[in-house]
């Protein structure tokens, strides 16, 4: 007679999704940081021995731990010990100077100010600060600050001086410096950002580290459990493979982490991880070795996504930041090396760039199994999509991007044009499995809006943009679990809560479906996260919330 398993943990009395298409269950158990079993409390009963941890779910709705399948954590908790610009902070151009003028006050002279979040279009001016401006602001620090999607910036007089960069300096190939009247305005865009970032000043592996661990105990706030950390090395290099690996092997890594390696032109650690045999796959449950990233375009906000038909009011198209022909070369030789790729591509002309590279490497080294991703993907057209479903090249979009930015995007583009874009539905029904991100810092880690705009198709503003790609809350949170587990080939281990699978679990005060169905989705906007769950261990719990 074999002896019962006394689970080390028993969620019970509540609502657990397990997952698209299987039935709920009232209880759930764990041992050794796995699911154990689901079912009814009776069900469970006798998997309760006198060790065993029981949390009385009192109603509350359970469901696997969220999966953000594009962000950057170390960015994002660097950011969060940096000037604080977000909209949500800041509304004014006179508020932004202001966080400047205070960060100035109590920072050395010389040293550098740096800042992240702001969007020129919800400012009360309507446009992005001057170089001048920050001058005034912060007379003796170089000041750079970025604007909330990544891809353009502000630099005053000293942070350009020490780049190098005077009124006679031409803008570079892929990227932008602007000029206004035949003055720098400070503005810069995509590559044009380089000569900047190359003198920003490097951070160590300890204080990385301890981004690492800010970022993700935020995570961990929302009951998000896994992420893809999008780019390994866009600021510090392989020093910031080296934190990740520190802050693992100290076990000072707080959620699930999906490294994307930097293999750009200008921003590349893919020759280190070669030559440490990191390939994509490695790894372990904790940390794994992810896709290489490349950058190709830049962002739909910022006027710099290259598209094959203009934004509104000119005739810009973006920017391309690389040739086809070097774009070609990268993702040949990395995928011959056995790598996944993903790259950062958002509109249609970048889209089509980087399925011929990805078309081409396929067909020189078939791997059908491969999953190729395209980041963001936002704006394609339909032949773009009959091609990415025949290579199986898979979408890793950012819904939250309409209720963000939606509101944005009406004056940059065709209202056409912007509800087929982010066309989840479509992504799930010819079966490309369309995960659900932030790419946070570029909008808040926060994956209620995301949920919420799936759902609806309506952005902050309240304004309905292409509902027939709506998605059922079903599908929604399909997207924000088992399709992010899909992208990093590990729906075998996460994704559902199923008997086997990681001990990852969300626990909101809330059942989603109750709200939903009853005709309320804004209620999804203001549920809270009372318990998260890792690898069967109690990792967060919100101030007050019963266990």
């Amino acid at each position: 007679m074999s002896a019962i398993v006394s689970a080390d943990l028993v969620l019970t009395g509540g609502t657990v999704w397990c997952g698209k298409d299987l039935d709920r269950a009232e209880a759930i158990a764990f041992w050794g940081g796995r699911v154990l079993a689901v079912g009814t409390a009776a069900d469970l009963a006798s998997l309760i021995g006198p060790d065993t941890r029981v949390v009385d779910l009192a109603g509350r709705f359970a469901m696997p731990g969220l999966n953000d399948a594009h962000m950057h954590l170390i960015p994002y908790g660097t950011s969060m010990a940096e000037m604080d610009l977000r909209p949500s902070e800041v509304q004014t151009l006179e508020g932004l100077l202001d966080v400047v003028r205070a960060q100035a006050a109590s920072t050395p002279k010389d040293e550098w100010l740096i800042g992240r979040g702001y969007d020129h279009f919800k400012l009360d001016v309507g446009r992005h600060p001057y170089r001048e401006e920050l001058d005034q602001a912060a007379p003796d620090h170089p000041v750079y600050i970025v604007r909330t999607c990544g891809h353009l910036s502000v630099a005053n007089s000293r942070a350009l001086e020490l780049a190098g960069i005077t009124e006679d300096t031409r803008s570079p190939p892929g990227g932008l410096i602007e000029r206004q009247n035949g003055r720098l305005t400070g503005l810069l865009a995509e590559n044009g950002r380089d000569a900047v970032m190359q003198v920003l000043p490097p951070a160590n592996v300890d204080e990385l580290v301890a981004s690492i661990e800010r970022g993700g105990r935020d995570l961990l706030s929302y009951g998000i459990t896994s992420c893809t950390e999008a780019a390994v090395g866009i600021r510090d290099g392989w020093t910031e493979m080296l934190a990740y690996q520190k802050a693992h092997r100290e076990r000072r890594l707080p959620v699930r982490v999906y490294a994307t390696l930097m293999g750009d032109k200008s921003r590349n650690v893919l020759p280190e991880a070669m030559g440490a045999g990191m390939i994509s796959g490695s790894g372990g449950d904790m940390f794994r070795i992810g896709p290489v990233k490349i950058f190709t375009d830049g962002s739909a906000g910022g006027r710099t996504a290259a598209m094959t038909r203009p934004y509104l009011g000119g005739e810009d198209k973006g920017l391309l930041c690389l040739p086809s022909d070097e774009l070609n070369e990268m993702v040949a030789a990395a995928h011959d090396a056995g790598y996944r790729m993903a790259i950062h591509a958002i509109g249609d002309a970048a889209i089509d760039q980087v399925l011929d590279a990805l078309e081409a490497a396929l067909a020189k080294t078939p791997d059908p199994g491969r999953r190729h991703r395209i980041e963001h993907c936002g704006w394609l057209r339909p032949d773009q999509m009959e091609r990415m479903v025949a290579a199986h090249i898979l979408p890793a979009p950012q819904p939250a991007f309409l209720y963000y930015f939606g509101d944005l995007y009406l004056t940059l583009l065709e209202r056409e044009r912007i509800e087929a874009s982010h066309p989840m539905r479509t992504w799930l029904e010819r079966g490309l499995h369309p995960s659900a991100s932030t790419d946070c810092p570029v909008v808040e880690i926060d994956p209620r809006p995301n949920l919420y705009t799936m759902i609806t198709r309506k952005t902050q503003q309240g304004k309905l943009l292409g509902a027939d790609q709506a998605l059922t809350l079903d599908e929604a949170l399909e997207a924000y679990t088992y399709a992010g587990a899909y992208a990093a080939h590990e729906e075998g281990i996460k994704g559902r809560l199923t008997p086997g699978q990681l001990g990852d679990v969300a626990v909101f005060d809330t059942d989603f479906f109750t709200a939903v169905e009853a005709g309320e989705p804004e209620r999804l906007l203001e549920v809270q996260c009372d318990l998260t769950i890792l690898g069967g261990q109690v990792v967060y719990r919100r101030e007050g919330a019963a266990i």
